[in-house]
């Protein structure tokens, strides 16, 4: 039966919103090289390229071997200033050599997208640097604007201790120190420049095995801020939205935040709780699903945050404790630490559906859902798995209307992460039913699952499913 034509329409609109989704599940990585057992620079640049969906790199030098292995990619590039160079940089004649020397020659056959300046500036205690940090950044960026590089950006990172409070989110304002003397004018040349202010959020170095779930995007009871009533259930949000809360009480809650670095290690000293491949992956995956979900936080609805995972690879001539020696999403040869959703190329994201056989469970949208509802979720779940199938031309791309196609990507998402029941509740629009959809036909609209076979049908059946 042919959907109504306002269901058709809206069913156009919804594969290109969610076109728009899967696109966003690119993802930015930092790449370090403190490593004397990594590939060269152009296998790395060949690997990304060839083999995984990651988009952008971002590197803590101006290494040219690394800027030119690049040239040519879909990758952009940000590169970055060492501390040193920033006074250096506050003259107009200092700027504009660092842009001739390290941007001139390799722009725009790479694709320089943002130049850092220094790295956790006010971490460093450094007077000197402090007080030139926000100078440099201007002069920084009006020599790339006399050099007619006018798109690529100029920021710093900043580690969370710039913040004089931070739980709950709502309370968090700046040192007091460094609000009046950097923090506001840096986020005047942000708001003027249009460039990110940026933060590293780690919630690796504030959980504890009480909040490890918390921390890693698995399921939690959440802690509430008690003068917003929310109720905050993965520590990233509340560190965000702390950011965010600082930056508003100053009056520059419109400029963007941008994740610099964030990840969880796989191997840390002995008998930490918390610290293995799987947790790395839980909080890696959840990281990812929150990111291109577009959903932003809860102070931050709807808001976008370019991010970079830490890192790229474990680096074995790092300093410090064994976790510092093991964040990588791979190992030197290539071969992925774990399954991050999404990072290769042809990876099936996750499994959609039993496989017909007894014992499985299946999440489908509840009755009378508007259609925004099930809009959102579509939007949400094709971020986090394999939603081609319902794409024009797709196998299960008909019926055409949004129900089904709702139907079909929360399932995708319900079953790529694990068949958890919260997995499946989509703002209390979802529901998971045992009932295996291929044992019997209704009379409803009917809804594609893939991968349930059947004597008569290969690779997908579509099938009527009663909506409870």
């Amino acid at each position: 039966m042919a959907p109504p034509a306002m269901l058709r329409d809206v069913g156009l609109r919804s594969l290109l919103l969610l076109s728009s989704a899967v696109a966003a599940l690119s993802i930015g990585v930092n790449y370090g090289t403190l490593g004397n057992n990594l590939p060269p620079p152009a296998q790395v640049a060949s690997f990304l390229q060839a083999k995984t969906t990651i988009d952008r790199i971002k590197i803590f030098d101006s290494n040219p071997d690394i800027i030119r292995a690049f040239a040519g990619t879909r990758i952009s590039l940000t590169i970055s200033t060492t501390n040193g160079d920033i006074p250096g940089l506050v003259s107009r004649e200092g700027a504009a050599a660092w842009v001739a020397n390290h941007v001139t020659p390799f722009f725009p056959a790479t694709n320089i997208d943002l130049i850092l300046v220094g790295n956790e500036i006010l971490l460093s205690g450094d007077k000197n640097l402090i007080v030139n940090l926000v100078p440099a950044m201007h002069s920084l960026h009006n020599a790339l604007v006399a050099a007619g590089f006018r798109r690529i950006r100029v920021s710093t990172p900043h580690f969370l201790g710039i913040l004089a409070a931070s739980e709950p989110p709502s309370t968090a304002r700046f040192r007091y120190g460094w609000e009046k003397s950097v923090l506001i004018p840096m986020l005047n040349f942000h708001r003027a420049t249009k460039s990110p202010f940026i933060v590293n959020p780690y919630p690796y170095f504030n959980y504890n095995p009480q909040t490890l779930n918390y921390a890693i995007f698995r399921k939690n009871g959440g802690i509430l801020d008690k003068y917003t009533k929310i109720r905050y259930t993965n520590m990233l949000d509340a560190q965000l939205d702390a950011i965010y809360s600082a930056m508003k009480r100053i009056g520059y809650g419109d400029v963007q935040i941008m994740i610099g670095e964030t990840g969880w290690p796989t191997q840390a000293e002995p008998g930490q709780a918390g610290v293995s491949p799987d947790y790395a992956a839980s909080y890696i995956n959840g990281l990812i699903s929150k990111v291109s979900s577009g959903r932003g936080t809860p102070l931050m609805p709807g808001r976008r945050f370019e991010t970079y995972i830490f890192a790229l690879f474990n680096e074995n001539l790092k300093p410090g404790p064994i976790a510092e020696r093991n964040w990588g999403l791979f190992r030197p040869d290539f071969s992925p630490m774990y399954n991050a959703l999404g990072i290769m190329k042809g990876q099936i994201v996750g499994r959609p559906s039993g496989t017909g056989a007894g014992g499985g469970s299946w999440c489908v949208p509840k009755a009378g859902v508007s259609t925004a509802a099930l809009q959102n979720n579509i939007n949400y779940a094709c971020s986090n798995a394999n939603c081609k199938a319902i794409q024009a031309g797709g196998s299960c791309f008909q019926p055409n209307n949004l129900q089904a196609h709702a139907a079909y990507a929360m399932n995708a998402y319900y079953q790529a992460q694990g068949r958890r029941p919260f997995t499946c509740n989509f703002a209390g629009s979802g529901f998971v039913t045992s009932r295996n959809p291929s044992n019997k036909l209704f009379t409803l609209p009917l809804i594609c699952f893939p991968f349930i076979y059947l004597k008569f049908f290969t690779y997908s059946i579509c099938f009527a499913f009663l909506i409870a």
